[in-house]
């Protein structure tokens, strides 16, 4: 029989207020000097003023070099001003760009060579030997789940190719997930990241591979996104619903360890070539990617479909009208039916295919899915 390896090891402190205890988080910890990692939009808010209020006693800088999909040099930038301010602690306060960039940030900071020397599959990967600065997460968008992962997504500044480091030894110490972060989120934002979130919990659910822990995690937190998505777009200031966003975030990402399909390889295939936000390619193309794989897994839309309260008589039935409710969905909340709203046409599809194809997303879809399989994807969409 297979030995599989499970772990959930997340500090999580969890609630509208929560911020205000990551000060007495870090000085319990001895650190004194934490270098604040947010981007380029978050830096000019008062949310980022009204957070570093709550630091007072301790030493803070803020780099804010972060924007778009990061690129190795928004890392190496991050680690000059870490080694520049003398730096003790990492505290990634963003979406997900901003804590990616932040989890590496205290990678690179004691540590040789390139990032990217570090990424899963690269031919002479370096191993990660040391023990990491202190690093806090406080997201302020509730989509990628990334204050609760082990990755961290980098792309090369020439190619714009994704390059994935992955490790435990990535994990914040401490998270301190704040629905009060995202109640001033723009209604375009609030349905992309959350469009993040449930493909995340979708995904992890159908994928191959035996974790009935996060099959359990992915489901409560499809339940839980379906419920309350439509609701923080509608009533931004409405904190239970963001509050039960930020927690389906949590959730898809801790289940996402799982793994994941072939949605997300078009959705960073899209982000590579397009350069199109990471939600808003998993929202367009999730739908597209559920009826090709439906036929595999009825079992397991059907239960899908109770979830989300649109069960019907059969499962094939049932099947049916959960991707009918994703494309419903996306239509409520202001998401593109289709790929030519965001400028991507078939001009882009011959690399598109490539990259879809050489990521390692799809090889955990329930359903194989051939570059011929992809192109007849991204034209549907299109």
């Amino acid at each position: 029989m297979a030995i599989h390896r499970f772990a959930f090891p997340t500090e999580i402190h969890f609630g509208a207020g929560a911020r205000r205890e990551a000060a007495k988080y870090l000085a319990a910890r001895g650190c004194r000097r934490p270098l604040i990692v947010t981007d380029k939009g978050i830096a000019a808010l008062p949310l980022l003023a009204e957070f570093k209020s709550t630091l007072s006693g301790l030493a803070v800088e803020v780099f804010a070099g972060v924007w778009g999909n990061p690129v190795k040099s928004q890392v190496d930038a991050g680690v000059a001003a870490f080694k520049q301010h003398k730096a003790d602690a990492v505290i990634g306060f963003g979406g997900g760009a901003a804590l990616d960039v932040a989890k590496v940030i205290a990678l690179m900071s004691n540590h040789p060579g390139s990032v990217l020397e570090y990424a899963w599959d690269h031919p002479q990967v370096r191993a990660i030997e040391h023990e990491l600065p202190c690093f806090i997460a406080l997201p302020t968008t509730a989509g990628t789940g990334s204050e609760v992962g082990r990755s961290s997504v980098i792309s090369d500044d020439a190619t714009h190719i994704k390059k994935i480091i992955f490790s435990a030894k990535l994990l914040a110490k401490a998270v301190f997930a704040d629905p009060e972060l995202t109640l001033d989120l723009p209604a375009h934002v609030t349905a992309a990241t959350g469009m993040d979130a449930l493909t995340h919990n979708v995904e992890s659910y159908i994928a191959k591979g035996y974790h009935p822990m996060c099959d359990g995690i992915a489901l409560e937190g499809v339940r839980i996104a379906a419920r309350a998505l439509p609701v923080a777009v509608r009533e931004p200031k409405n904190l239970q619903a963001r509050s039960d966003m930020l927690m389906a975030s949590l959730m898809g990402a801790v289940a996402f360890q799982k793994d994941l399909g072939a949605t997300h390889s078009c959705a960073h295939a899209l982000s590579t070539v397009a350069d199109l936000h990471h939600g808003l390619a998993n929202g367009i193309m999730i739908d597209y990617v559920m009826r090709f794989n439906q036929s595999v897994e009825l079992e397991r839309f059907a239960i899908m479909a109770e979830a989300v309260g649109i069960a019907r008589g059969s499962r094939e039935a049932s099947a049916d009208a959960f991707v009918d409710w994703l494309t419903a969905l996306k239509r409520e909340v202001g998401i593109p039916a289709k790929l030519g709203a965001v400028k991507v046409s078939k001009e882009h599809l011959p690399k598109l295919l490539d990259v879809a194809v050489d990521d390692i997303c799809h090889q955990t879809n329930p359903r194989p899915c051939t570059r011929g399989d992809f192109e007849r994807l991204f034209t549907e969409a299109m």
